[in-house]
This record gives structure tokens, C-alpha cells and sequence, in this order.
């Protein structure tokens, strides 16, 4: 359970993130890419920032996240200097890849019948044989 504190400082990461990541896209003028902060969490000694990625198209992700990667402590930097009056200590940045949107893309699909389970029992992987 998160206390109101990890809360706050989480909806504080997220926001100057946002900024950040989208500053840096439209910098280097790429074009056809949207990115956004999904989530961020933080642990309860505030010293790990786990940070959840939204990309598309979603196909551009597993690149793109090795990029934010290996540029972790320069986008650590860059938000150590945006919230150095409210925060004493800038969390360690973890950079994960949220693949929630793709999830319930596959469950809408599955629920309108494009891919019906019910109508098509060969889609359960059950069913399928090896």
C-alpha cells in the first residue's frame, strides 16, 4: 500500500518525466512516435522510482527502452534539477515498458468477435494441439 507521500512523489516524477522524454522526442525531431509515463512508483524509502512507459506504435518499444536506458543517469540528472526544491534525493530510475493498452486491445478484439473464442474454439490455447 502506497502512503500519500509515495503518492505525491510519484505524481511529481511522472509529470517532470513526461516532460522530459517528450522535450527529448521533439528535440532530436522524431517524428511518428508518441510516448507517455503511465505510472510511476515509488518504494517507501524513496530511493527506487519505477517508472512505466507507454510507446506507439508499440512495435518501436523494446529500442526505445534500451535507449532510455542506457541514458538513465542523464534523464536522472536532467529531473534532479527540476525538483531539487521538493526533493532532497532524486530515486533511481527503473524503466519499464507498460503493455496494459496492448492487453486490453486483445480482450476488446476477443469481446467483438474478431477473435470469439466462443465462435472459434482453435484460438484457446487449450485447445491446440501440439
Amino acid at each position: 500500500m502506497e502512503t500519500n507521500r509515495q503518492k505525491k512523489i510519484g505524481a511529481l516524477l511522472q509529470t517532470d518525466l513526461v516532460d522530459i522524454l517528450q522535450g527529448e522526442i521533439r528535440r532530436n525531431a522524431i517524428s511518428n512516435l508518441i510516448i507517455s509515463v503511465s505510472k510511476v512508483n515509488v518504494t517507501s524509502d524513496l530511493s527506487i522510482a519505477k517508472v512505466y512507459l507507454s510507446v506507439f506504435p508499440s512495435e518501436k518499444g523494446p529500442e526505445l527502452l534500451a535507449a532510455i536506458k542506457t541514458n538513465a543517469p542523464l534523464i536522472k540528472h536532467d529531473l534532479s534539477q527540476r525538483v531539487k526544491l521538493q526533493l532532497r534525493r532524486v530515486p533511481n530510475l527503473i524503466f519499464f515498458i507498460d503493455d496494459s493498452l496492448d492487453y486490453i486491445e486483445k480482450i476488446d478484439n476477443a469481446l467483438s468477435g474478431k477473435e470469439n473464442p466462443i465462435e472459434n474454439p482453435d484460438l484457446l490455447e487449450k485447445r491446440k494441439k501440439s
